[in-house]
């Protein structure tokens, strides 16, 4: 079996390292100084991969690193639609993933054909889409946003305009409120942040009377309506760093929990309890966690699973990603 024939079948290569007892972390290094590239790491991937990577950030500051590299190759250590960001940002540089397979609950909840059918029913409307969506979407998109960025670009678009916005309903319902602005909702949901047990949470809350909550604008209402802080993945960490608090319930994706205990090493950080057990009884991504170090090793050595966008899809979501990146300098 050939290499793309290996990579189409289980979605990344699954040879083995050179030689038994090799340094990953130090072959990984040298072959990024070898290809001339970068590796841009997103904060919810494990913790050996965040301390690898040159650029570490949320979706917003990553397709920014994205937009501004000279590197060969962009290696993005993520899930796949960022791997699709970083490509209709840089056509002529390859960009690589550890793995095709780790996908996006939220990505996959807006198929391409569904959404331009909802799209149809108002053809007058703004389309915003967050960013945690597919090329195709991104495509039948007016201006993309983050977390980070999702007031400002709603705030940026007349009063007078409908807006669409999709495909996160709970980021929606929190942009609408904040904005007072009345949005046509893609009724879609990370299965990270809807997975927050709230019946444990209470028990959180209450066995740290002290700590305050802070939540991603993915949960739910009834739990960011609790929350004493509700941000961006990265608002969240520069929360923890600035606030006088000293212990923080934090309602995300746990793989942040790594920087906030590096950043703050004195203050007690305690991720939000997720429904279903897992590994840390937190909320995991389990796209995020294919990224492995030996998937990363082989996707760097081989070059391989190579992220690929249609011009035709490429040029309309280029727009709309080049929109909200004006927006955010």
């Amino acid at each position: 079996m050939n290499l793309l024939d290996e990579v189409n079948k289980v979605g990344y290569v699954s040879r083995s390292v050179p030689f038994k007892g090799t340094d990953l972390k130090e072959e990984i290094l040298k072959l990024k100084k070898e290809k001339n590239a970068v590796i841009l790491a997103h904060y919810y991937v494990d913790a050996e991969i965040q301390d690898l990577a040159d650029f570490l950030g949320d979706s917003l500051a990553l397709a920014q690193a994205a937009e501004k590299t000279d590197a060969d190759m962009i290696v993005f250590c993520g899930v796949h639609f960022m791997g699709e960001t970083a490509k209709i940002l840089n056509p002529n540089k390859k960009v690589v993933i550890p793995d095709f397979n780790a996908g996006c609950s939220l990505a996959d909840s807006a198929p391409k054909e569904e959404f331009a059918a909802f799209k149809a029913q108002y053809p007058e409307a703004v389309v915003v889409s967050y960013i945690n969506c597919t090329a195709d979407v991104k495509a039948m998109t007016d201006i993309i946003c983050t977390s980070s960025n999702a007031l400002k670009v709603v705030e940026s678009i007349p009063a007078d305009k409908q807006i669409i916005f999709a495909p996160d309903a709970n980021l929606g319902r929190y942009v609408a409120k904040k904005t007072g602005r009345d949005l046509i909702l893609w009724d879609g949901a990370c299965i990270v942040h809807i997975d927050i047990s709230l019946e444990k949470l209470k028990k959180v809350k209450e066995e740290n009377p002290n700590a305050l909550l802070i939540a991603h604008p993915e949960c739910k209402e009834v739990i960011l309506s609790q929350a004493d802080f509700v941000g961006s993945t990265t608002a969240l960490l520069n929360f923890v760093k600035d606030s006088d608090c000293h212990e923080f319930i934090v309602a995300t994706e746990a793989g942040i929990l790594h920087k906030m205990k590096e950043s703050v090493p004195n203050k007690k950080i305690i991720p939000a309890p997720a429904n279903e057990k897992n590994t840390c009884a937190c909320s995991e991504c389990p796209y995020m966690k294919m990224n492995t170090l030996e998937k990363l090793y082989n996707a760097m050595f081989y070059e391989l699973p190579e992220i690929q966008v249609a011009e035709d899809i490429r040029e309309p979501a280029l727009k709309a990603l080049k929109a909200m990146l004006d927006i955010s300098k």
